[in-house]
């Protein structure tokens, strides 16, 4: 696996497309997974860092897509986002995942940033300029255990970032980091910083059975010089009414339902090309091919109706947080969005865990052959789905629907 530096050295400086509307979008998005679905089985066995493929991505308009109008870009809604990350998500759900932060801190500007912020960060974004994750932590109590600090240096009056983070998808090849951390009030804050500033160190420590284009490694900040011009106050985020969470838990979910889509469209392609029918319907003279045998055609049937509902309701919950906006009025109105999302997530994640499992049912022994890597469908949505438990998710809306008890407000939900 390369370094971060050599992994970085070969990316294009090529001007991004400029998108203007849905559906130029939604083109784009198309035209992109197509151009990188011959490589998505290669890249999933070497884990490799997909430099080619992320500087196409970032030459392809869809980062500026919720930019808001006020700073040039064309703030295309949440429907267009969930269908765009989809798209990809059902060729290669890891590149899918790589702009999720990155979308994260879109809105978290257009809410929270200041007109310098966004005037400055915004023109990066519409230039190509993608934003890497720097959230997460190992070692603490919890994956938001922070210990990553932001403090004044005594000797030079300077804001510096010293800390270490992991799970930092999309860093590696990102043009600028959003880095959470404690301020010195000991307040959640989120810091920009450039990816190549001195004193950060980016990893390619990321072993996992799935999800391996991501090469979510680690980061390391040691003594980073911040601008205090580049620092969100986050913790006020979640004072207050926000969808930042619903926003970023629709991208995750439209992650899990691609990969139910592009199973399906694999077990598809298997059962109609690869595969023999079952000996016994055989010689009963039911079926002469796979696709013909009555149980397969039943229980595609079934898979298939769960993706049709599962896209339909990532459809659908992102229509309701398009109503709300990025800016609800009130808790109950966050919580009609967050609870629409959480049920598309939750039901997205299970849709998707059967179709990569019922592949295998379906296709028949031939299909564990590892020239065809069927399975890395499977290891995709368990290793994506981890991130939250659909537990926590089914019970949120429960007690909603049932109590008319409000969800919390944190950045999964």
């Amino acid at each position: 696996m390369p370094s971060a530096a050599s992994a970085v050295a070969h990316l294009g400086a090529q001007a991004p497309v400029a998108i203007h509307t849905a559906g130029e979008a939604v083109d784009a998005a198309r035209a992109y997974a197509e151009s990188i679905a011959d490589g998505a089985i290669s890249r999933d066995r070497s884990g490799d860092v997909p430099v080619k493929e992320l500087a196409a991505l970032d030459a392809s308009g869809l980062l500026a897509i919720t930019v808001p109008r006020a700073y040039g870009g064309p703030e295309l809604g949440a429907a267009v986002l969930a269908e765009v990350i989809r798209t990809i998500a059902a060729v290669d759900p890891a590149i899918a995942q790589v702009p999720q932060a990155h979308f994260l801190f879109t809105d978290v500007l257009a809410v929270w940033g200041t007109d310098q912020q966004r005037g400055r960060l915004f023109a990066e974004v519409l230039s190509g300029g993608r934003f890497g994750n720097g959230q997460a932590e190992r070692g603490g109590a919890h994956a938001q255990d922070l210990k990553t600090r932001l403090d004044v240096d005594a000797a030079s009056r300077q804001l510096r970032l010293t800390g270490k983070k992991y799970y930092t998808t999309g860093s590696l090849t990102a043009r600028w980091l959003g880095v959470t951390a404690l301020d010195p009030a000991g307040a959640l804050a989120l810091a920009f910083v450039q990816r190549d500033a001195p004193g950060v160190e980016l990893g390619t420590d990321w072993h996992l059975m799935g999800q391996r284009a991501t090469v979510s490694g680690s980061a390391t900040f040691t003594d980073v010089a911040v601008d205090p011009g580049l620092v969100v106050p986050y913790a006020s985020a979640f004072e207050v009414p926000q969808q930042l969470g619903a926003r970023s838990q629709l991208v995750h979910a439209a992650i899990q339902v691609g990969i139910a889509g592009g199973a399906l469209r694999a077990a598809r392609w298997f059962v109609r090309e690869r595969a023999r029918p079952f000996f016994e319907a055989a010689q009963a003279g039911v079926a002469s091919s796979a696709s013909a045998d009555p149980h397969t055609i039943y229980r595609f049937g079934e898979l298939a109706t769960q993706v049709a509902a599962a896209e339909a309701l990532l459809a659908s919950s992102a229509a309701v947080q398009e109503s709300v906006g990025r800016v609800p009025r009130d808790f109950r109105d966050a919580a009609r969005a967050s609870v629409a999302i959480a049920q598309a997530k939750a039901f997205g994640s299970e849709v998707a865990a059967e179709v990569t499992t019922e592949l295998f049912s379906l296709s028949g022994a031939s299909a564990a052959d590892e020239r065809y890597d069927l399975s890395r469908h499977w290891r995709n949505a368990r290793t994506h789905a981890s991130h939250d438990p659909v537990s926590w998710k089914y019970h949120h809306v429960g007690n909603y629907l049932l109590n008319d008890a409000l969800p919390p407000n944190h950045g999964q939900f």
